[in-house]
């Protein structure tokens, strides 16, 4: 019996083996198949369940870059179940949005996206006929603030030249006595003034508690919508309580909190609401009065983010090259005088101001990874093969630091920008992508440079900017959906006396 015991187990091993061996093999082609199927790129090992979420660090604009080295500036990485492709570079990333704008128009179907606005919101919605016209709408709005119609334009630049002038005095103050301050807050309330000036036909107080709150909510949206929440990629973590659902029911919260914010000021003012007239004068359109209030909610959140962030970056750079600062002011004495402030007639003649900004923008890239796109359709690019609705990520930053672009791309030179005649090259500032391009391009790109200019010109004209010795200005920063400098202080001295815009 023993005997046959051994010849028996003997027999049955060999099988147990062969099966194994059967199924290893089975799951080999299986796992090959679905490689050639659905990842066609290259790109890192991604583990179980996680994929590479925990590669990508705090900074996920510099881990890309990084992996662009390895596998080149189209690849393709994994967030929970999502496969992603990760575009870098200025040739790949122009290939797409402007050759492909139409296929890569699109926007994921994120359960955070829908919960903008009330789900209304241009900035996140999917490409359609319906978002198509809605962002006609809004642009036609923009337009008449900056360059079709004389009356609109001027009342524009006549509210930045208001808060520009208000912030002169309120750093004055607050370098009294030798004090050193953070500018973040004063610059944010008054870049909010101007926007909500557009929408609201009103401006708020500096410590006026319910526009204190509201940016306090635009600036939080900021941080937790950057590239996608984890919850967006990672749907069964809302299924328990766990730190990130928390983060992202505050952030469910903070978005009804916000939006009903602004539809109780769209109700106010629906009777003179500039952008509510332009939607009216085009009769019929399909959009709705929610389409209406998630306008003026995406115009208020990207032009009070990315403008006051510029504009924060701005002080900084100032005061930590102060050779440049000079330059800047000796620029504007000679063009504009002392006895007046600078206007947007001057801009021709003041193109170092103009590249100071391009410079800002491209070295530091303050708009690292735009808001996740989607291919509408079946795609390639850089020669690779993206299938249709996957989500793509756009690392703007690789652009601004393309050694095949620009020369010493991690010097902050803003003569860069300057031809031999001292004239702003303008193929070179088309090189800058700061707001996007393509179908997602920011519409409110040309009031924003309006906007930065007369800020600008007019804090250079009236102030001096100085750090605190005792405090290394470095260039650290959060990650969101605007890159924000760490708190850093500085003074600003008046270089004469105040003058007001007229």
């Amino acid at each position: 019996c023993g005997r046959t015991e051994t010849d028996d187990s003997g027999g049955v091993q060999p099988a147990l083996v062969a099966t194994l061996v059967f199924l290893f093999c089975l799951e080999a082609c299986l796992w090959v198949r679905n490689l050639r199927l659905k990842r066609r790129l290259p790109g890192p090992f991604a583990w179980p369940v996680v994929g590479n979420a925990m590669q990508l660090g705090q900074m996920p604009h510099i881990t890309f870059s990084r992996l662009a080295k390895k596998y080149g500036n189209v690849y393709q990485i994994r967030l929970g179940g999502n496969d992603i492709v990760v575009l870098n570079g200025d040739k790949a990333i122009r290939e797409a949005l402007i050759e492909h704008s139409t296929e890569f128009a699109g926007r994921p179907d994120f359960v955070s996206f829908q919960a903008v606005s009330g789900g209304n919101s241009m900035t996140f919605s999917s490409y359609s006929k319906q978002w198509k016209m809605h962002r006609k709408i809004a642009q036609s709005t923009l337009r008449a603030f900056s360059s079709a119609n004389s009356q609109t334009k001027r009342a524009f630049e006549g509210h930045v030249v208001a808060e520009a002038t208000e912030l002169v005095g309120i750093f004055h103050s607050l370098s009294a006595e030798g004090r050193y301050f953070n500018p973040g807050h004063a610059l944010t309330v008054a870049a909010a003034n101007v926007i909500c000036a557009l929408c609201f036909g009103k401006r708020y107080g500096h410590e006026d508690e319910e526009f204190k709150t509201l940016l306090g909510r635009v600036e939080k949206f900021g941080e937790t919508v950057g590239a996608g929440s984890l919850v967006d990629v990672m749907p069964w973590l809302r299924s328990f309580p766990n730190p990130v659902r928390t983060i992202f029911l505050d952030f469910l919260d903070l978005n009804r909190q916000y939006f009903d914010f602004i539809q109780s000021k769209v109700v106010a003012d629906r009777e003179t609401d500039a952008i509510i007239g332009v939607i009216e004068a085009e009769g019929n359109t399909g959009l709705t009065e929610a389409h209406t209030d998630s306008t003026v909610s995406d115009l208020i959140g990207a032009g009070l983010d990315t403008i006051s962030t510029a504009l924060h970056w701005n002080c900084l750079l100032l005061a930590k090259y102060p050779d440049i600062q000079t330059r800047l002011q000796e620029t504007i004495d000679r063009e504009v005088g002392r006895d007046r402030l600078p206007t947007m007639e001057d801009r021709s003649a003041l193109a170092y101001l103009d590249a100071f900004t391009y410079e800002t923008m491209r070295y530091i890239s303050y708009v690292p990874v735009t808001i996740p796109h989607s291919t509408t359709s079946d795609v390639t690019v850089d020669g690779l093969l993206i299938l249709k609705d996957t989500v793509v990520f756009v690392n703007q930053s690789s652009v601004n630091h393309d050694p095949l672009t620009w020369k010493d791309p991690h010097v902050f030179d803003p003569s860069r920008f300057l031809d031999e005649d001292g004239r702003l090259d303008k193929d070179l500032t088309n090189n800058v992508m700061i707001f996007s391009a393509g179908k997602r391009r920011c519409i409110g790109d040309q009031i924003a440079k309006v906007e930065l200019f007369l800020f600008l010109a007019i804090l250079i004209h009236q102030c001096h900017f100085e750090k605190n010795p005792s405090q290394d200005l470095h260039l650290n920063y959060t990650y969101g959906l605007t890159l924000k400098p760490l708190d850093y202080k500085i003074s600003a001295k008046l270089r004469g006396e105040p003058l007001i815009g007229t």
